[in-house]
C-alpha cells in the first residue's frame, strides 16, 4: 500500500512540474512576442526549449543577465526529469516484487 501511495505522489509531482514547465515556456514565448519575435504558439508545446533559449539570449542582450523565467523553467524541468526517473524505477520495483 505504501508503494502505491509513493508512486501516486511521484506521478502527481511529475504532472505538476510538467505543466508548470509548459506554462513557463508559454510565458517566455509571450515575452518574446511582446518584443517583436514571431511566435508559433502551437510549436511552443513541442519545442519549448527553442523559445527558452531565445528568451535567455534576449534577456541577456536586454538586461545583461538571464531572465528569471529561464531559471524557473530549468528548475521545473529538472524536477520533472527526476520525478519521471523515480516513477519508472518505482514501477519496475513494484512489478518485480
Amino acid at each position: 500500500m505504501r508503494t502505491h501511495l509513493f508512486i501516486l505522489y511521484i506521478f502527481g509531482l511529475a504532472v505538476i512540474s510538467g505543466i508548470s514547465s509548459l506554462l513557463i515556456s508559454f510565458k517566455a514565448a509571450s515575452h518574446l512576442s511582446k518584443h517583436g519575435t514571431k511566435i508559433n504558439y502551437w510549436d511552443v508545446r513541442f519545442h519549448g526549449l527553442k523559445y527558452i533559449k531565445q528568451y535567455r539570449e534576449f534577456t541577456i542582450k536586454e538586461n545583461g543577465k538571464t531572465g528569471s523565467l529561464y531559471y524557473a523553467w530549468f528548475v521545473t524541468i529538472s524536477i520533472f526529469a527526476v520525478s519521471m526517473i523515480s516513477l519508472i524505477v518505482s514501477v519496475i520495483i513494484l512489478v518485480a516484487k
